[in-house]
């Protein structure tokens, strides 16, 4: 009797007692060959998700009731991106979580840290009032066999100026944009930049950005000069009609500026890195001390890859508590960067002599893009979750779920300063599917779908990419963006459809409720708080507060609005939200509009 006691004594504490998951801890100062315990930590990221992936390899009680990859308080210096692949994987019963340890502050960066300057250069390119105030590396970090190349550079936390012609947000009109000999006439430059082989010009045109690398400058001496640019972003730049630089706009003409030379290295906070030499040149502020300032530049495009595939998905893997920082941007650099719309390039473009497509009479252009980088992405999964996450000093896309990812979430995340896009979800037509061709994929679950972005407060986006937004969603079903804080946005705060087309094409069901957008449009027009494009059955925009656009200094035309309903925008029904209803733009809506006050 007294055993049966024990026994119903024993299964009663088993039931009752809460299911364990397995912990694997990581703290900057553990050892890759421990066992991962709260005593003995692992280092790297790599060596816990390899425990928690022969766990489940195993069927180890330990995966049971999940795995939590715990990590303690640091800077986690990547020098490869952290790749989670299906056989990272879990189940609705036994998720993979991987969280920074409660309280502390754990960041995930891409960056090296810049050190040894030394005061003062003798080049001749810096004029020689200045030559005793700009600081000096020696030589940047080695990365893997190369120097370290970088477009992006933190100082004490707070992103540099990359040298320009310019202070911050100041441009210049142009005088002619030239397509017969693919040139920009603009008005003579005050510095001598007759020795500036690696100049860039950044262009205004309309709702984006082009990054052109200057090949030639000739002087017309009329106070001005005409400007040719290098392949393949020139011919790309000349070619496409949408959307080019205007001359004689409403107002004015488009503006301009020059970019990239040690020679426009004149104001405290501006820097640039000398080719091929890789010296990095710094022009301090007063209260800086460059021998004890913490510099950062990012070697690292991508920090985190969820590498699914359509046949084996990423499923049941978040991350919480945790911070990204430092992600690089380079391709501008390399090969120019110039865009259609929201921060996706041009792999070529042009106009058509004879318009219309199998699908639309009118259409008098052709174009295929390309994604930008992402400093996280993932594709074919689905329950991957962002909690309580931070992203910041991102050279472009912060977080992207590119294709094929469902019942997923980013919640409570904080994202500040951001080269691109914040958060971009779903597929774009990108490569070789031209981009106004309605997509409708052949496997329904492709289009991404059943995400929720909620509670995230979202600042200083598109700051490096113009024509990027806050949240960008493209061909996607049944997303839920709400409850999210946007403010201090180049372009539009949040967009939703692509396509530019009346048929169907699978978005549906989209809702954008409850979210507050303030000082968008700060550089960028043809603009909105809210936009959309394209049919979208059964959608809702409610119970949003939007400011009026910011007066952006160079827009060409006065096309900004609180809520932008974009070429065939259909199927949405507006109501409560925080705007004058006067503030709304259209571009030819579908007759399924339900518009309230």
């Amino acid at each position: 009797m007294k055993k049966l006691l024990l026994s119903a004594l024993f299964l009663l504490l088993c039931c009752s007692a809460p299911l364990m998951a397995g912990d694997i801890y990581v703290s900057t100062t553990g050892d890759d060959s421990a066992n991962g315990t709260a005593d003995a930590p692992l280092q790297s990221f790599e060596c816990a998700l390899k425990q928690a992936r022969e766990w489940r390899r195993l069927d180890m009680k330990e995966a049971e009731n999940g795995i939590n990859i715990i990590i303690e308080g640091g800077v986690y210096r990547l020098i490869k991106p952290l790749f989670i692949r299906p056989e990272d994987s879990g189940t609705a019963m036994s998720p993979t979580v991987i969280r920074g340890k409660e309280g502390e502050n754990v960041v995930i960066s891409g960056g090296v840290e810049i050190s040894s300057w030394h005061k003062g250069t003798t080049n001749t390119r810096v004029p020689e009032s200045l030559r005793d105030k700009i600081w000096v590396t020696d030589a940047p970090p080695m990365v893997g066999n190369h120097i370290l190349e970088t477009r992006q550079l933190w100082v004490n936390g707070i992103k540099a100026m990359r040298a320009s012609q310019f202070s911050m947000d100041i441009m210049e009109r142009m005088k002619d944009f030239n397509t017969s000999d693919n040139s920009i006439t603009i008005p003579t430059p005050k510095h001598d930049l007759s020795l500036a082989g690696q100049l860039e010009m950044l262009v205004h045109q309309r709702w984006a950005i082009a990054i052109l690398r200057v090949r030639e400058m000739k002087d017309l001496r009329d106070g001005y000069t005409k400007v040719w640019f290098h392949e393949p972003e020139s011919s790309i730049e000349f070619a496409h009609p949408w959307p080019q630089p205007v001359i004689d706009g409403e107002r004015g003409n488009s503006a301009f500026c020059l970019g990239n030379a040690l020679e426009l290295v004149d104001e405290p906070g501006e820097w640039y890195q000398d080719y091929p030499s890789g010296l990095i040149y710094y022009y301090p502020h007063e209260n800086e001390d460059m021998n004890t300032a913490q510099v950062v530049a990012p070697a690292l495009e991508t920090l985190v890859e969820f590498g699914g595939t359509r046949e084996r998905g990423v499923n049941y893997v978040s991350f919480e508590n945790i911070s990204f920082e430092h992600s690089s941007w380079l391709r501008p650099s390399h090969e120019g960067n110039v865009t259609l719309q929201g921060g996706f390039r041009f792999i070529d473009g042009y106009k058509l002599q004879i318009p219309g497509l199998f699908h639309k009479a009118e259409l008098e252009n052709q174009a295929w893009i390309a994604r930008p980088e992402a400093a996280l992405t993932a594709q074919f999964g689905t329950n991957i979750s962002f909690k309580n996450c931070n992203f910041s000093h991102i050279g472009a896309t912060a977080l992207d779920l590119s294709y094929a990812v469902n019942n997923s979430q980013i919640t409570s995340c904080t994202m500040e300063d951001i080269g691109g896009t914040a958060i971009l979800v779903g597929w774009f037509g990108e490569q070789g599917f031209e981009t106004h061709i309605p997509y409708t994929p052949t496997i329904e679950d492709d289009l991404c779908h059943d995400i929720t972005i909620s509670d995230n407060t979202i600042t200083d986006a598109a700051n490096e990419d113009w024509g990027c937004v806050a949240i960008g969603a493209g061909y996607v079903r049944d997303i839920s963006i709400v409850q999210n804080t946007v403010s201090n946005v180049s372009y539009s705060g949040i967009c939703v459809g692509w396509g530019w087309t009346p048929l169907e094409s699978g978005m549906r069901n989209n809702r954008i409720m409850g979210n507050t957008v303030t000082d968008y449009a700060k550089r960028m027009y043809d603009a909105g708080g809210i936009y959309t494009l394209s049919n979208q059955p059964n959608s809702v925009i409610s119970g949003n507060t939007i400011s009026l656009p910011y007066p952006a200094p160079y827009a060409t035309n006065n096309r900004a609005f609180c809520i932008y309903f974009d070429e065939a925008t259909d199927g949405f029904t507006v109501e409560n939200n925080g705007c004058s209803i006067d503030m709304f733009g259209y571009n030819k809506p579908g007759p399924n509009m339900v518009i309230k006050e």
